[in-house]
C-alpha cells in the first residue's frame, strides 16, 4: 500500500502535465488565429472606404487642382499660355464679380434667417405646439420641386400684375416691382430659395431632436420655463453640432444651388444686381467663352466657401462653449 501512492502521483501528474501542455497549445493556437483577426479587422476599415477616397480624388480633388492650374493660363489668343495672376486682377476690376461677391455677403448676412426658419418649424414640431401636424404634413413639399418649376411659379406670383401686387392693391398698397427693382430683386430670391430648401434642413434638425435629452426639457417644463427660455437654454446648447453642420451646408446651398432660380427668376438682372459668383461662371464659360476666367471665378468661390465655412464652424464652436 505505501509503494502505491508514489506510484499514482507521477502518472496524475503526467496526465496534468499533458493536459495543460495541450490546453497552452490550443490557447496559443487560438491567439495566433486572434492576432491574425485583429490585424484583418484594422485592414478592414480602410479597404472599404478607399473605393470613397479613390472617386473624391478622381471626380474631386484632381478636377479641382487643374481647374487651380487652368486659372493661370490665358483665354482666347493666349489660351493655355501662362499669364500668372491677369485673371485674378480682371476678376477684381469686374464690376459684376464685384457685385457677386457683396451678394455674398448679402447671403453670409441672410444666413441666420434661413437657418432659424427650419430651426423653429422642427422645434414646433417637436414640441407639439399647436398647428404642429400642419407643419409636419406640408414642411418638405418644397424641397420635391425643381428650381426651374419654383422659379416660374413664384415668376408668375411676384408679376408686376400677379395676384400678390392684385392683394396689395385691393388694401391700398401700391404694386411693388419685385424682381425688376435693384435694391429688393436680391432678397426676393433668397427668400424663394429659403423657402423651396428648408425642408431638407428641418429634416436635420428632427434628426438632432432625437438625441437631445428629454429630461432637461420635462425639468425646463417643471420649473416653469417659458417656451423662449426652452429654445435658448436648452435646445440650442443641446443641438450645437446639429445647428453648425446646418450653418455650412444651407451657406454652401446658398452658394453652389441657386443657379435655376436666378437663371429663370432674374437671369442676372436688373442691372446685374443678382448675380453670385455661380451665375458669374457659368455666362463667363458658357457665353463669355472664357474658360480660364471662369476657372479663376470658381477657385474665388471656392476660397470664399472654404473660409466662410471654418469660420461658421469656429464661431459656433465657441459660441458653444460660452454656453
Amino acid at each position: 500500500m505505501g509503494n502505491a501512492q508514489p506510484s499514482v502521483r507521477p502518472a496524475q501528474a503526467g496526465r496534468t502535465d499533458g493536459a495543460v501542455a495541450s490546453g497552452a497549445a490550443r490557447r496559443g493556437g487560438r491567439s495566433r488565429r486572434a492576432g491574425g483577426g485583429s490585424r484583418t479587422e484594422r485592414l478592414a476599415p480602410y479597404v472599404l472606404v478607399a473605393p470613397a477616397i479613390l472617386i473624391i480624388v478622381l471626380l474631386r480633388l484632381y478636377p479641382l487642382l487643374l481647374g487651380v492650374n487652368f486659372s493661370f493660363t490665358g483665354d482666347g489668343a493666349r489660351n493655355g499660355t501662362p499669364v500668372g495672376l491677369d485673371n485674378y486682377l480682371e476678376l477684381v476690376d469686374d464690376p459684376l464679380f464685384r457685385t457677386a461677391l457683396g451678394n455674398v455677403g448679402l447671403l453670409v448676412l441672410l444666413l441666420p434667417v434661413a437657418v432659424a426658419i427650419p430651426g423653429l418649424l422642427a422645434t414646433f414640431i417637436y414640441l407639439r405646439v399647436p398647428g404642429h401636424r400642419v407643419y409636419r404634413s406640408v414642411y418638405f413639399f418644397p424641397a420635391v420641386l425643381s428650381p426651374v418649376i419654383v422659379g416660374a411659379i413664384f415668376n408668375l406670383l411676384l408679376a408686376f400684375d400677379g395676384p400678390l401686387n392684385a392683394a396689395l392693391g385691393s388694401v391700398g398698397i401700391g404694386s411693388v416691382d419685385w424682381l425688376g427693382n435693384p435694391d429688393i430683386a436680391m432678397f426676393v430670391v433668397v427668400g424663394v430659395h429659403i423657402w423651396a430648401t428648408f425642408g431638407m434642413a428641418l429634416v436635420v434638425f428632427l434628426a438632432g431632436f432625437a438625441t437631445l435629452d428629454s429630461a432637461l426639457l420635462d425639468a425646463a417644463r417643471v420649473d416653469g420655463a417659458s417656451l423662449f427660455q426652452v429654445i435658448r437654454h436648452v435646445i440650442v446648447p443641446g443641438l450645437s453640432r446639429t445647428i453648425a453642420f446646418v450653418f455650412v451646408t444651407t451657406m454652401v446651398g446658398m452658394l453652389t444651388s441657386m443657379f435655376g432660380l436666378l437663371y429663370v427668376m432674374t437671369s442676372g438682372g436688373p442691372e446685374g444686381s443678382t448675380y453670385l459668383p455661380e451665375y458669374y461662371i457659368w455666362i463667363q464659360q458658357g457665353q463669355m467663352n472664357r474658360p480660364a476666367l471662369a476657372s479663376a471665378a470658381s477657385t474665388a468661390l471656392f476660397v470664399i466657401m472654404l473660409v466662410v465655412g471654418l469660420l461658421q464652424v469656429q464661431l459656433l464652436r465657441r459660441a458653444g462653449r460660452e454656453d
